[in-house]
């Protein structure tokens, strides 16, 4: 008897080993994405670093080192060209100052495809020419942005800076995890590594201690989740684990119940002038914080709220919409309907943590480098080849 079971416990250990042997990943990323980041990068190289520093505004409260941008909806009144915008949601001005925003936006393309290429390719040429913008960015005191958004998504007549401006760094998300990839190769020195990670832990504090990032944190909707996200990675980056600890609760007790009903929507985008922009934008944001915090002992991707909320409920009500945007029920986008959906970092995550072939091959069908601006500017995720061990 002991020699049958024994028996069938190794014919079933190598049963398994054949199974486990015939499974592939759902995605080989150094395959799929060679030629897309080999393209980007080698255009890249020929980019030389330009930082704040390289534009100014007059209507700016700040100096040169201080990052400036103006609130994106609002406008001249007709009735009072002089005085006060007037906000007309959802209407991009395009008389607003945007060098500040395009800057950062760059250094969120150039240097997360540098780092991917690197990591795929071994060519230190490329972490070399990262490395010129990050520290241009961030450590030479001539041409470094100053460590806050004091004066970020000001509104002419009305305030020089506001919290809901911290929205703008969202596309500093990335090139955090590409300095975190370029420190995991061990290409960056502990010189280097320090002097930027410094830049980051000031970064870091103003987010969660100035006035202007508690209104962030407290605003509700995509700016709160956003929030969170950046506080995640830049913590993530910094090795700072009570931010992160302050951001799992956060998430589990005030974002996920109170920007999700039980049906998987998100209520406050859905209430905006382009609903099925923001809830795409939402999504990015519930999806990575989930991917940056989550640990074996709190898994986000597991959580479920009182009411039934969960990241998993919220990529199955978005996925048909975007698998099919004719089915959105909602009221379509004021602007820009036609150019999305993009591949955005959700249906990758998502994916991935639940295993899911359909959302990982929409993903790998949608548009991967959107070249509108106004789709730029809520795309955060590029190079989900720096996101994955």
């Amino acid at each position: 008897m002991k020699n049958l079971l024994k028996f069938t416990l190794v014919l079933l250990s190598i049963i398994l080993c054949v199974q486990c042997s015939n499974i592939k990943p759902m995605i080989d990323l150094k395959t799929f994405e060679h030629d897309r980041i080999i393209r980007l990068a080698d255009m890249y190289m020929s980019e030389t670093p330009v930082t704040v520093t390289s534009f100014s505004s007059e209507r700016s409260m700040g100096g040169i080192h201080d990052f400036y941008s103006e609130g994106d909806y609002w406008w001249p009144n007709p009735e009072d060209l002089d005085g006060p915008y007037i906000r007309r949601d959802g209407n991009t001005n395009p008389e607003n100052f945007e060098a500040h925003r395009k800057a950062m936006r760059n250094l969120s393309k150039w240097v997360p495809a540098l780092v991917a290429a690197y990591e795929i390719t071994g060519d230190k040429k490329y972490a070399e020419h990262a490395l010129d913008h990050l520290m241009a960015w961030f450590v030479n005191e001539e041409t470094m942005m100053n460590p806050n958004l004091l004066y970020s998504q000001a509104i002419k007549g009305i305030v020089s800076g506001r919290g809901i401006g911290i929205i703008d760094t969202i596309h500093l998300i990335e090139v955090a995890k590409a300095i975190e990839k370029l420190m995991s190769l061990a290409f960056l020195d502990a010189d280097n590594s320090e002097l930027i990670l410094k830049w980051f832990r000031q970064y870091n504090t103003w987010l969660t201690t100035h006035q202007y990032g508690i209104d962030e944190r407290d605003h509700g909707n995509n700016h709160s989740a956003w929030w969170v996200a950046q506080v995640a990675e830049f913590s993530n980056l910094t090795e700072d684990t009570i931010n992160m600890a302050f951001c799992r609760k956060l998430y589990k007790e005030v974002i996920l119940p109170n920007q999700m009903d039980s049906l998987g929507r998100f209520s406050d985008e859905l209430a905006r002038t382009k609903p099925y922009s923001y809830s795409l934008f939402n999504l990015e944001a519930f999806t990575l914080i989930c991917h940056i915090l989550s640990t074996d002992e709190d898994n986000l991707w597991a959580y479920t709220a009182e009411n039934g909320q969960s990241t998993r409920l919220a990529l199955e009500f978005m996925y048909p919409f975007i698998k099919d945007k004719a089915l959105w029920p909602y009221p379509k986008d004021i602007v820009h309907f036609d150019e999305l959906p993009v591949r955005g970092s959700a249906l990758f995550f998502g994916g991935l943590a639940y295993n899911s072939k359909e959302y990982i091959e929409l993903w790998k069908n949608l548009e991967s480098d959107p070249t509108d601006d106004e789709i730029i500017r809520t795309f955060v995720i590029r190079q989900p080849i720096l996101w994955v061990n």
